[in-house]
């Protein structure tokens, strides 16, 4: 057990502190604090540690209002020991962070509130639950394989918890994933250990099992959801991709349209299109005169994608990696261009590629502050500069962060 005086706050839900000239990331602290703590990791660079015991508090710290969080619980969770506006703080001081280290950038971020959770609490519209091996439902524990059994998930949409009427007698399920759609539609996606047959409890809710991914059982429906943005209804595949927070699709394309400011008759890229959300709005700005082009590899996203904007004459998908897509279909201009990559972000070959198609904005969408902060320092060796950057806690309680940025040639 060490005693520690924890410093300022550090990516991926970790506080920083020192013992014995070495750093320790620590988790279920915050700056300021002097914690007990008991190591859970070490490695020839640092530790990694659970404050188990809070001698000096901070004023932004609260009591966690779910039971299940905490040391050696669940891992769904990084900031519930803290007051929203203090996550927020935290999350911005991330976000800041990042962009000074990695892109030598300084920038002061605000992170913003996302309509549909003034609490924090009861946003998620999709979760997936692990089995443990009495066939209960659970939540894994950070960093492990472990599952925490969790009888009922505070930042889940109060609809899922309605649909999960069954928590135990899953067995032979891999992951149960449980979808509120904001078009109304309740969905179960259920996959199977390997060589295992799942017994199934009796759901008297009205559900559909997602047949698009490998392995998964379907009971009824035809595996797909609506879910709404202002005026427009999008269908999307039950195991495909879709913003978790209810009012996250319509913050995000309000904020991606603002920054991008398309033109009629200009020409627009979607990469890592998904379903179409922002292809969309793109559609509607650039008018007949204009065109967009969506690209995506998810099969099952660009046959949604192709399917939400049937019938917009100046929207065309493709299927297939953007670098890879870009070069078949030899385009090499853009006037604008619009990118939301998953996790990883786009990676210097892609960064490389699309700087070269010369469009005069780009628009960022990440979900995190590290790699895209490495990516804006490639754009900016190549002639882009950030203009412009907004945060959204689209995930409270985590410590998940959504930006969107503007870079423009400089």
């Amino acid at each position: 057990m060490l005693e520690l005086t924890v410093g300022q706050v550090a990516n991926g839900g970790w506080c920083v502190a020192r013992h014995d000239g070495r750093v320790v990331f620590v988790r279920h602290a915050l700056p300021g604090e002097r914690v007990r703590a008991r190591i859970t990791e070490e490695t020839a660079r640092f530790l990694r540690a659970d404050a188990v015991e809070i001698l000096e508090a901070s004023p932004d710290r609260v009591t966690p209002p779910c039971p299940f969080s905490g040391p050696g619980k669940c891992g769904g969770c990084d900031w519930q020991h803290a007051s929203l506006e203090a996550q927020r703080r935290l999350k911005a001081d991330v976000v800041a962070e990042q962009l000074s280290r990695l892109a030598g950038i300084d920038r002061k971020i605000t992170v913003e509130e996302v309509p549909g959770a003034p609490d924090g609490l009861g946003w998620r519209t999709r979760v997936q639950y692990a089995t443990g091996r009495d066939g209960l439902l659970g939540l894994r524990r950070h960093r492990s394989h472990d599952v925490e059994p969790v009888t009922d998930c505070l930042i889940a949409d109060p609809a899922i918890e309605e649909l999960r009427v069954a928590t135990e007698g899953w067995r032979g399920a891999s992951s149960v994933e449980f979808i509120a759609s904001t078009g109304g539609d309740h969905a179960v996606v259920v996959t199977p250990k390997p060589h295992r047959d799942v017994r199934i409890p009796d759901i008297e809710a009205s559900v559909m099992l997602d047949e698009g991914r490998r392995g998964t059982r379907v009971l009824q429906g035809q595996g797909t959801l609506t879910e709404r943005v202002g005026d427009r209804d999008f269908r999307v595949s039950a195991s495909g991709f879709w913003q978790v927070h209810p009012g996250a699709a319509a913050t995000l394309l309000d904020a991606v349209l603002d920054f991008a400011q398309p033109k009629p008759g200009e020409w627009a890229l979607d990469l890592y299109c998904g379903a179409g959300l922002f292809a969309a709005g793109l559609a509607e700005a650039v008018g007949p005169s204009g065109a967009v082009l969506g690209i995506e590899s998810e099969a099952q996203a660009v046959q949604d994608a192709r399917w939400n904007l049937r019938g917009v004459a100046q929207v065309s998908f493709e299927r297939g990696r953007v670098e890879e897509a870009l070069d078949r279909l030899e385009i090499e201009r853009a006037d604008l261009v619009v990118t939301d990559p998953p996790r990883a972000g786009l990676g210097r070959e892609v960064v490389d590629r699309v700087a070269g198609l010369r469009a005069s904005r780009i628009v960022y969408v990440s979900c995190d502050p590290a790699t895209l902060a490495r990516d804006v320092k490639w754009f900016g060796e190549l002639g882009y500069e950030l203009s412009d950057i907004r945060a959204f806690d689209q995930y409270p309680m985590t410590h998940h962060v959504e930006c969107v940025a503007l870079l423009v040639r400089s």
